[in-house]
């Protein structure tokens, strides 16, 4: 683990509890800081975010409540429609309402679909940044 909890990407984890077996997100849990830090990969969809929903709710670490950083940054496609940003934001995503969401992007792109899911959730505890270390003070 790099310094502060967040990894390097030559350093990323698995995640704890379920075996993480797509590459398109990989996640770690840290209890202590009841925390998830999840990095995607080049190319994500629709279908790799909920996969990833789906492995984050059946490890037994996960809690709803726990603050989120998603690491963005290596994202170079990122297929999603409309309707799925809907979909995602409203049946997918296994927050609870009150869960810090600390968004990291490097383009307009990743930028984008960020605000999409901070606008579709209608929540004031979801922010975008441009670095970890800033995601990282943000949820605390």
């Amino acid at each position: 683990m790099a310094e502060g909890g967040v990894f390097s990407q030559n350093q990323f984890p698995r995640g704890r509890g379920v075996p993480n077996e797509n590459p398109a997100a990989r996640f770690v849990i840290d209890t202590e800081k009841q925390r998830i830090v999840v990095k995607f990969g080049k190319k994500v969809t629709a279908r790799d975010i909920a996969q990833y929903a789906d492995r984050l709710r059946a490890d037994p670490l996960f809690r709803p409540n726990f603050s989120e950083i998603v690491d963005l940054t290596g994202v170079e496609d990122l297929d999603l429609q409309a309707d799925e940003f809907l979909k995602l934001a409203d049946e997918v995503d296994p927050f609870s309402d009150d869960a810090k969401r600390a968004f990291v992007v490097s383009n307009p792109v990743q930028h984008h679909a960020a605000r999409m899911h901070m606008a579709l959730r209608g929540r004031q505890n979801i922010a975008i940044f441009s670095s970890l270390a800033e995601a990282q003070r943000w949820v605390g």
